[in-house]
This record gives C-alpha cells, structure tokens and sequence, in this order.
C-alpha cells in the first residue's frame, strides 16, 4: 500500500473544516493530505499542526490546544513512499500579520484572555527571508534523510488576495497594506521556489499561488475564508483554505502524482 507523510501547518491541516479530527492541532479529515489518500487508496501518517513553524517540523516542539506535539519529523514513516510538506508562512508571520489589521478583534481576545486570567500569546517577530530558506532547506533535508526513497512534494500556500479583493471592503486595511501583505506572500514563494529548485532531484513543487490567483478572497469562487464576522461566528477560519480549497490542492497533487 503506498504510504503518504503530511508536514506542515495550518494550511495543511484545515481549522474550520469539518470534520476535525485533532482538536488540539486544528487537524480536519478533508484536509488535502486526507481527500488525496483516500483517492489514492493510500496509508496515510497526518502530522500537520495549526500555527506550526518549520522549527516546529525539524527540532522544536510545538504546544497547541494543551498538547504538546513532538516535531512533525520524528513522525514520518522512513518507508513513506510521499511526504507532502507545507510551510514557512507563520515563520514570516503571513496569516499572523493580516490578523494584526483586526484591531478591534485583537482588543476583544486580549479582554477575554484578561478575564481569564490567562496571558495573551505572543506574536513572535517574523523571520526574514534568508532565515525562511535556511529553515526550509533543513526540513526538507531531513525528510530526505528520514525517508530517503519517498518523493518529497512541496505544496504553496493557496493566494489569499488576489486580484479581486477589495482594500477596505473584503479586508480592514487600504491599498498600501494590500501590497505590503502581497508582498510577504510573493516572498515566501519565492523562498519556497528557491528551496525546492536546489533539490529538484528528489524534491518538486505543486505551484499552488500562482494555480488559485483567481481563487482568492472576494472572487466568485474564492479556495479560502475571507474575514468577515459571519465567518467568524460560524467558526470558519479566517485567512484559511475552505473545504473547496482543499479540494482544489488535492486534485493539483493527485494530478502531479499520476502523471508521472
């Protein structure tokens, strides 16, 4: 039976999309990794983690939802036949630095959090891009260490503003701020582009950004969340791939997988 491994963070694992089936880790079963297994008939190991950093997959542990998760390295199977790897947006603080616009958001948690009694979490600074490389180029040596026949798949983030995002109206920031979040997500595919293309021998790219640029937030058939507050209280994730984005990612690697 073909064995698959899935390393990443939240854009890999699915908060908001039912059916969770690791609460502590945001983990749904119709995450692509899942949608793609059970279309290949394949066993699948799911080892990604809401909010992970690639530290958080090759040395340090990750505490989440009260658990703490060992890196996502040790759980990968050294006979995987693929490991699907998703990564380096919370080491630049992408997802993180849109919610930082939800002024009003950030107020309410930090009350609640006070009312708790519990601190709030903090945002750490985000890693520049030679940093993000450095990180990126260790996980995935590793995984060619851990699993030396497996075919290592990298897939990219899904685009979250696109061409027909609206500054102001879909999202709580002007045009400037537009370009700067643009401007971090073009960074880190590029990191990601660079990393992969140096160990094209083993390792390739699903180029996720660029496939779903018309897909984004405040387009007819957006693949993520948006951030309104009907989103917010039916638990959808804000700034987060939707259940048909995650189908769409399944099918680009299953395509991928079975075309060569």
């Amino acid at each position: 039976m073909l064995r698959i491994a899935n390393l990443g963070s939240s854009f890999s694992a699915g908060p908001g999309i039912p059916p969770q089936v690791n609460i502590a880790a945001a983990r749904s079963g119709a995450n692509y990794a899942h949608l793609l297994a059970e279309r290949l008939g394949a066993d699948l190991t799911d080892l990604s983690v809401s909010g992970a950093t690639l530290l958080n997959i090759t040395d340090t542990p990750q505490i989440s939802g009260g658990v703490t998760f060992p890196p996502q390295i040790q759980g990968v199977p050294e006979d995987a036949d693929i490991v699907l790897v998703l990564g380096g947006g919370n080491d630049m603080s992408y997802v993180g630095g849109l919610f930082k616009e939800h002024t009003w958001a950030l107020a309410a948690f930090s009350l609640v959090q006070r009312l708790k009694g519990t601190p709030m979490p903090e945002f750490p600074a985000p890693a520049d891009e030679e940093d993000v490389i450095k990180r990126f180029e260790k996980v995935l040596d590793a995984v060619h260490e851990k699993a030396p026949k497996a075919r290592v798949i990298v897939v990219e983030y899904l685009t979250l503003l696109g061409s027909d995002v609206k500054p102001t109206v879909d999202v709580p920031f002007n045009a400037e701020r537009l370009e700067y979040h643009r401007g971090v997500a073009t960074k880190l595919q590029k990191a990601t582009q660079q990393v992969v293309d140096s160990r094209s021998e083993w390792c390739e790219r699903i180029p996720t950004a660029d496939l779903s640029q018309g897909h984004g937030i405040g387009s007819a058939e957006p693949w993520v969340f948006g951030c309104s507050m009907m989103e917010r209280l039916m638990g959808k994730a804000w700034y987060h791939p939707n259940g048909e984005g995650m189908k769409a990612v399944a099918d680009l690697v299953h395509e991928r997988i079975t075309s060569k």
